[in-house]
């Protein structure tokens, strides 16, 4: 292992400890997350796919803020839960969560099939067996069959308020299962926006995980989403309504 590597892995563990994420990557996992980094800002200056390209900067709040799945989900290195990870853009939280955690079955999802045939490329160049990129937008996803309420949790670190994505992604998840978007900012006001759309997709609030990223990299919250009952047969609604007039 090369210096450089031993460096990259050395940070990205040190940012997951200071996060109190209990998880410990073996060299194996620290060599995939640097070859995933090498390739993201290598295919980054021919496709669009993040603004964040800094080596700390890509550890800080793409790596170590998509493992932080595991302070709203105690058990996550210990089940094989089925994960649907809507919007997932160039991967995130869905590519971190599957190296660092073998056990995890991920379907990524998104509308820009450039986008997912990066991820195809690099979960079969990386070995994540784990790992299903499908191309398609969540209102069109969400009618078929083999993804309605197929999955225990869905994740999204899409922007979009959650009134709008409550209804993109609330449909993916079975009954008792869990919808947890990764947010920044002050949410309250968003919460409480959104308080009509969770009753309208029969779910509801459970808990907000505030946490920081190292180095003064920034605050974030984890809303865990209970699923109560199945989603009406009316949600989503058709392309473009859910964002352009949110339930409310």
């Amino acid at each position: 292992m090369s210096n450089d590597q031993n460096m990259f892995g050395q940070e990205l563990q040190k940012a997951i400890n200071e996060m109190k994420i209990p998880v410990t990557l073996s060299p194996g996992q620290k060599n995939t997350f640097q070859s995933f980094y090498q390739d993201l800002t290598e295919t980054n200056k021919v496709m669009n796919l993040t603004s964040i390209t800094e080596e700390k900067e890509v550890i800080l709040k793409h790596f170590a803020d998509s493992i932080a799945l595991h302070l709203a989900v105690p058990d996550l290195d210990k089940k094989p839960y089925r994960i649907f990870d809507m919007g997932t853009g160039a991967g995130f939280p869905g590519i971190p969560l599957a190296i660092a955690y073998p056990e995890l079955r991920l379907t990524l999802a998104d509308s820009l099939n450039k986008r997912i045939l990066f991820i195809q490329r690099e979960a079969e160049k990386l070995g994540l067996k784990n790992v299903n990129a499908i191309h398609g937008r969540a209102e069109d996803l969400a009618r078929k069959p083999e993804y309605r309420e197929q999955y225990d949790i869905c994740v999204s670190r899409a922007v979009a308020n959650l009134s709008t994505l409550s209804e993109y992604c609330v449909p993916f998840i079975h009954t008792k299962g869990f919808f947890i978007p990764y947010k920044s900012g002050d949410i309250e006001e968003e919460i409480q926006n959104a308080s009509k759309a969770m009753d309208v997709l029969k779910c509801r609030k459970e808990k907000v995980i505030t946490y920081s990223l190292p180095e003064n990299a920034g605050k974030r919250t984890l809303i865990l989403i209970n699923k109560i009952e199945s989603t009406p047969k009316k949600y989503p609604r058709k392309a473009g309504l859910p964002s352009k007039e949110p339930i409310s």
